[in-house]
């Protein structure tokens, strides 16, 4: 997925070690994307919430491991890529 307008991003974007801020994470009307949306919101991937990308699997199409909050969470980039986000310029 591209990036989106002001300044935003979907997580599977960010580059490693880089926070930002959750913006987003719409959850689509009906399908599949749903249920995956409605888990990542369940494990705190919620507006406001900073994240960052701690480490990447091999590969382009590898796993992330997503710091939120005080957890680790291993998602593959299709869900990341529901997650909008915003970097947080230093």
């Amino acid at each position: 997925m591209s990036d989106l307008r002001n300044g935003t991003l979907h997580l599977d974007r960010l580059p490693a070690q880089q926070w930002a801020h959750v913006i987003d994470v719409p959850l689509p009307h009906a399908g599949a994307g749903r249920a995956v949306v409605i888990r990542l919101m369940e494990l705190g991937f919620v507006p406001g919430e900073r994240v960052c990308i701690v480490a990447e699997g091999p590969g382009l199409g590898g796993p992330l491991a997503v710091r939120v909050g005080h957890t680790t969470f291993a998602l593959r980039r299709h869900e990341a890529a529901y997650i909008q986000v915003a970097p947080i310029v230093a």
